[in-house]
């Protein structure tokens, strides 16, 4: 097995010591492993010559606290859900890539992430949610983001840092964080399989060893409820129900992947959520059983943190008892010591892929580890959130009008930003993570008096949400604050999420409610630096203008500030739907209706058969067809398995009319068509609800060869629009016309 490292067991040193102090500590204990204690030696109980390093294993999800164990030394990381608003995978594979070679360096093998839940339900007043855990809403791009993150870091790290998805079989729809208690997801399994397991199925549909497949998945402590077929049966929590678990893993192409050498991870056995399923009403708790049952249902490798049976005076008790049961259970149990052999067979077939043999050279990062090291990626997160920012409200052709220019000279400003901080360890001085003074003193010196000299630093003002939420409840308890919201031109606010755990965080929530009057004639400015959803159409229509950047980083509040000043036009697009303002993911991400489909021959395909460049067809002829890539609302292509219909009409002295269905890849469907009878053949293609689309055409009316002919239908010209070459996938600039 192994060890995960965590901020809140003090595994860390504050900064500037924390990268040193990771080294020192992976060190040892790999050197622990490998040189085993004398005293053991001699007594028979560890082998010497077949001594096996440990898995050093961290959770390390981006955007800093509270998702980041390691909050300084390592390269700044946008969230998921940022990498997610750029609908770029070469993105997520780049943050993969910056991630698994800076772990690798440190000496971690294991990275417990990506996430691949797909963020279904999206926010509860006053419940728990995923917020930026998470690549988006949609199980198509989850899982392309999930796959290119995992390739990153398998490349980053040059194979030496094992990736274990989570949270399978997925929380995105779940009723509650299973941190909070026993989560629950109500849903059949065919359901499961078109939302929730999708981006699994993506990430396990090549064998293990590949760059792009997982090689673990993390099992989580949730229910299902109609998983089995009865929509009424709930299971147990999925890591300890053998029955559901094995179901799962019989799956397409899970089955194939587990039998290639995956393993799976329980999630923390020693989290709340299991002891209350395990001792409801505070009651003997045996963690020695929890742990056994976890194994027995399948987990081959069993997260034992602060694990503690009722009757153990501490973690380390009942870790040595446990281990003492395993090992009973080994020597008296047949069944149990096959089980056990096949999990030491994954893992230690895992380990070697790792460190290619089990040598202190290999096992033991070499001592080239200091600050420098890791700051060499720092535009990585500036590429990430100028490529993420979204204008959420309004639309891009009216904020032209609401915004037609930045702050001015003179324009007084106040900013109001939420408040986050952290530390390291217990031990550890306390930093802001997030702070008043973060966007203010960017804007300043970006443009203040030593920037370009738009303002002034005495236009700017900046107050907490903390202040913001004082006041509100007590007019009189700040007055400057009063005084300068009376007077000022702009309110810039900035957002983390909403949770119950902060009190300040609904500071502008009660703002926007409770002094609407006074935001007339001024103009409102919300960053959300967290997920978008948290505001309501009400709160929303109160609000100039509504950005999403989806991370707080140094580089995102850069982006904010340029944005501001109008240097940067938002061009991300949300990956999660927004109720505030009915923005439906699934709507956004089906075929624009306005554009007009591109369609041509299938060039690879037809060069199979005819070499050349204007291919003559005739009676018996195969016609291969692709259409160009389709977009989506936000411009992006469509997802994979998005429907279009190709219509073929041929008039002879009838009318005839025959329909294909083809899926997309990658944006673009493809089909052939045989020639079966003469004719003016006429083929279109369809994409519900984009129903327009260049025309081919082909007479063969005279039992003659013909040659396809493509054009767009006329009527009279309206736009310009960008439309799609089939031939080379790039884009043409033609008059778009409607036909009558």
């Amino acid at each position: 097995g192994g060890v995960m490292l965590r901020r809140d067991n003090d595994n860390f040193l504050a900064a500037p010591d924390t990268i040193a102090g990771i080294h020192t500590l992976v060190s040892g204990l790999q050197s622990a492993a490998l040189n085993k204690l004398d005293s053991e030696i001699a007594k028979g109980t560890i082998d010497k010559k077949n001594p096996i390093p440990l898995f050093i294993g961290i959770s390390q999800n981006g955007d800093s606290y509270p998702y980041d164990q390691i909050l300084s030394g390592m390269t700044p990381m946008p969230s998921q859900m940022a990498i997610g608003a750029t609908w770029d995978t070469e993105m997520a594979r780049k943050g993969g890539e910056i991630l698994g070679r800076e772990l690798a360096n440190l000496g971690f093998n294991m990275l417990f992430g990506p996430s691949l839940d797909v963020l279904e339900i999206i926010y509860i007043e006053g419940g728990d949610d995923l917020g930026t855990r998470s690549y988006g809403g949609d199980p198509f791009w989850v899982g392309q983001m999930g796959q290119s993150f995992i390739t990153g870091v398998h490349q980053g790290s040059e194979g030496h840092v094992a990736v274990i998805a989570k949270n399978f079989p997925g929380r995105g729809s779940s009723d509650r964080s299973p941190e909070s208690g026993l989560a629950t997801v109500r849903k059949s399994l065919d359901q499961l399989k078109l939302v929730e397991l999708s981006p699994f199925f993506q990430v396990t549909s090549q064998v293990v060893g590949k760059e792009e497949s997982t090689d673990g998945l993390l099992i989580s402590h949730i229910r299902y409820q109609g998983l089995q077929g009865n929509i009424r049966s709930i299971t147990r929590p999925i890591t300890f129900d053998q029955g559901a678990l094995n179901l799962l893993m019989g799956l397409e192409p899970i089955i194939d992947w587990r039998a290639s050498g995956g393993i799976l991870v329980s999630d923390d056995l020693g989290s709340q959520a299991v002891r209350n399923h395990f001792s409801p009403a505070s009651q003997t708790f045996d963690a020695r059983q929890v742990v056994r049952n976890a194994f027995q249902a399948g987990s081959d490798l069993l997260y034992m943190n602060n694990l503690v049976s009722s009757e153990d005076k501490d973690w380390l008790t009942t870790a040595k008892r446990t281990i003492e049961l395993f090992v009973q259970k080994y020597r008296e149990d047949q069944a149990f010591a096959d089980r056990v052999n096949k999990s030491a067979e994954r893992i230690i077939s895992l380990k070697l892929r790792i460190f290619g043999n089990f040598s202190s050279d290999s096992v033991i990062p070499k001592d080239e580890t200091n600050q420098q090291t890791f700051l060499t990626d720092g535009n990585y997160s500036f590429e990430v959130s100028q490529k993420a920012v979204t204008l959420i409200s309004p639309t891009p052709s009216e904020i032209k009008t609401v915004l037609s220019q930045p702050p001015e000279m003179g324009e007084r400003m106040v900013f109001i930003t939420d408040e986050l901080e952290a530390s390291q360890c217990s031990t550890c001085p306390i930093n802001s993570i997030f702070d008043e003074e973060s966007l203010p003193k960017i804007v300043l010196r970006l443009y203040g008096p030593n920037g370009s000299g738009q303002i002034t630093t005495s236009q700017v003002k900046y107050y907490s949400y903390a202040n913001l939420m004082a006041v509100l409840e007590n007019p009189s308890r700040n007055p400057e604050l009063e005084n300068d919201l009376s007077r000022a031109q702009w309110l810039i606010f900035s957002s983390l999420n909403i949770s119950l755990d902060r009190t300040n965080s609904v500071a502008l929530k009660r703002f926007l409610s409770e002094r609407n009057a006074q935001i007339r004639d001024k103009k409102v400015i919300v960053f959300a630096f967290n997920a978008p959803y948290y505001l309501d159409a009400t709160d929303i229509s109160s609000v100039t203008a509504f950005y999403g950047l989806f991370s707080k980083n140094s580089f995102f509040l850069e982006t904010a500030a340029r944005v501001l000043f109008q240097e940067i036009t938002p061009s991300g697009s949300s990956p999660v739907s927004i109720p505030g303002i009915a923005y439906d993911l699934n709507t956004a991400m089906s075929p624009d209706p306005a554009q007009i489909l591109a369609l041509g021959l299938d060039k690879p395909k037809l060069e199979e058969n005819k070499q050349v460049d204007t291919p003559e067809f005739k009676i018996g002829d195969v016609i291969p067809l692709t259409t160009g890539i389709i977009l989506d609302r936000n411009g992006h292509p469509v997802p994979d398995g998005t429907i279009a219909r190709f219509l073929f009409t041929v008039t002879n002295d009838r009318v005839i009319n025959e329909q294909i269905e083809a899926l997309t890849v990658a944006g673009n469907a493809k089909t052939t068509y045989r020639l079966q009878q003469p004719g003016v053949l006429e083929i279109r293609v369809s994409s519900d609800p984009a129903q327009e689309s260049q025309v081919l055409t082909l007479d063969i009316s005279e039992g003659k060869s013909g040659v396809i002919t493509s054009f767009i239908p006329t009527a009279m010209p309206t736009a310009e629009s960008n439309i799609p070459d089939p031939e080379s996938n790039q884009v043409q600039n033609i008059a778009i016309i409607r036909p009558k």
